[in-house]
Parts: structure tokens; sequence; C-alpha cells
């Protein structure tokens, strides 16, 4: 059985998909699911992808 390194994420990270916690984009609205990269800056995360981050610049300007 190997043995995983014990980080912040996975200490505080359910140990199931259907338990992860989700926001809302604030571009398109939909709804999207905590990702393992996201665990340190989880609270500033407000889009769901690349994309929407852009178009929330270009809708600024």
């Amino acid at each position: 059985m190997a043995r995983t390194k014990l980080t912040n994420a996975t200490i505080h990270t359910p140990k199931r998909k259907g338990q992860l916690p989700t926001k809302i984009c604030a571009v398109c609205g939909r709804p999207f699911e905590w990702r393992k990269k996201w665990a340190r800056c989880w609270d500033e995360v407000r889009y769901c992808s690349e994309r929407c981050r852009r178009e929330s610049r270009r809708s600024q300007a």
C-alpha cells in the first residue's frame, strides 16, 4: 500500500468527489467544483476557467 504525503490539500479535502465544495462562476453563472490546484487560494477563486477570467477583464475595459 502506497503512502501519500500529507499536505493541507489532502488533510482538508473530502474523500469523495460528491463532497467537494462548489462555487458559482462570476461571469457565466455555472457551478464549478474545488480543484486540488486551488487548495491554497480557494477563497480567492471567482471564475471557473481562464476563458471566463479573460471575459471579465474584457467587459471591464
